[in-house]
C-alpha cells in the first residue's frame, strides 16, 4: 500500500489513525449520500481522516497535500472536515472520550482552570480582530477550559480583541454532560481558577450562581497568590494545542474550519489521556 511506502512506521507518524481511534470515530460519522454522477470511487473515511490529520500536524496547505500518501486530494479532505464538523462529530467524540475517563475516575472535577492564547490570523474573516500586540494585524483567540489535570473540557474561538472574561460563562456552559458512572451525568466543577484577566465581580457572582466557587486573581494585588500551582495545567494544555502546527496560525478565512481543527485537536489530546489513564 502506498501509505506504508511513504510514511514508514505507524508509531512515528501521528497522522495515521489507530484501529482503536477508528473504532470510536466510525459510528459517529454521517452516512454518505448516494453518488449522483459516475466517476472515481469515494475516498474511504479513514484515509480522508489521515489526510486531515496530516494537515493538522504539519500545517501544510490543503492544495499541497501529497497525493502519493493515498489520503485523497486536499479539497476532498477539506470537504470531509467541514461536513463532519457540521454533523457534530468532534463534539460527540469528545463526550465519548470524557465518559471513558470519568468511568475510570480519571476526571478531576475538584477544579477547572481557564485561560486563552492569541494566534495570528493570516486572513481576515469571522471571529477575527485586531491583535492586542499589533493593532494592524488580525488575530484570533483560543479560549480553553480544562479539568484539574489539564484535560480539555471546552474550547472556543473569538476575535483577538475580545476580552477574556467575556468567554468565561460561555465556556462553562459549553462543558458537556459527561456520563460514565452511576447517577446523573456531570458537567460542573467544584471550583474555577483564573488569572487577572477574569477579575470582575459580576462574573464572580455568575459563577457562584452556577454552584461553582470562583478562585480568580485580583488586579492590583501583588503576585504570589499561589494560583500558579494549579493554573500551570492549562498553560501546558495550550502548549499541546500549539503542538499542532495548523493551530499556531489561523490560515482559514472561514471560522468553522478553524473551529473544526480545534475540535479535532481537543479529541486527540483527550484520547492521549484515555490511552494513558484508562
Amino acid at each position: 500500500m502506498l501509505v506504508g511506502l511513504f510514511v514508514g512506521k505507524r508509531e512515528s507518524r501521528p497522522w495515521l489513525v489507530s484501529d482503536e481511534l477508528c473504532l470510536l470515530i466510525e459510528p459517529l460519522l454521517p452516512v454518505p449520500g448516494p453518488k449522483l454522477v459516475a466517476g472515481r470511487p469515494r475516498v474511504p473515511d479513514r484515509q480522508a481522516l489521515c489526510g486531515i490529520l496530516f494537515v493538522l500536524h504539519t500545517g501544510i496547505q490543503w492544495e499541497y497535500l501529497p497525493q502519493e500518501l493515498g489520503f485523497g486530494s486536499g479539497m476532498t479532505c477539506w470537504r470531509r472536515l467541514a461536513a463532519w464538523n457540521e454533523a457534530g462529530v468532534w463534539d460527540r467524540l469528545h463526550v465519548v472520550l470524557l465518559a471513558r475517563l470519568r468511568a475510570a475516575n480519571q476526571l478531576d472535577w475538584s477544579r477547572a482552570v481557564i485561560d486563552s492564547s492569541h494566534v495570528r490570523a493570516a486572513r481576515r474573516g469571522p471571529k477575527g480582530g485586531p491583535s492586542p500586540v499589533d493593532r494592524a494585524r488580525p488575530g484570533s483567540k483560543h479560549h480553553i477550559l480544562v479539568d484539574g489535570q489539564g484535560i480539555p473540557l471546552a474550547v472556543s474561538l473569538t476575535g483577538g480583541n475580545r476580552n477574556d472574561v467575556t468567554q468565561l460563562m460561555p465556556l462553562l456552559a459549553k462543558i458537556p454532560s459527561v456520563p460514565g458512572l452511576v447517577g446523573r451525568p456531570r458537567r460542573r466543577p467544584d471550583a474555577l481558577f483564573g488569572d487577572r484577566g477574569y477579575d470582575h465581580d459580576k462574573y464572580r457572582r455568575l459563577v457562584w450562581a452556577r454552584g461553582i466557587k470562583p478562585v480568580i486573581a485580583r488586579r492590583g494585588v501583588a503576585h504570589g497568590s499561589g494560583l500558579g500551582v494549579h493554573r500551570w495545567v492549562v498553560e501546558r494544555t495550550i502548549a499541546w494545542f500549539h503542538g499542532f502546527r495548523r493551530l499556531r496560525v489561523r490560515w482559514e478565512r472561514r471560522d468553522d474550519i478553524h473551529e473544526a481543527f480545534l475540535g479535532l485537536a481537543t479529541c486527540l489530546i483527550t484520547h492521549r489521556h484515555v490511552q494513558r489513564l484508562c
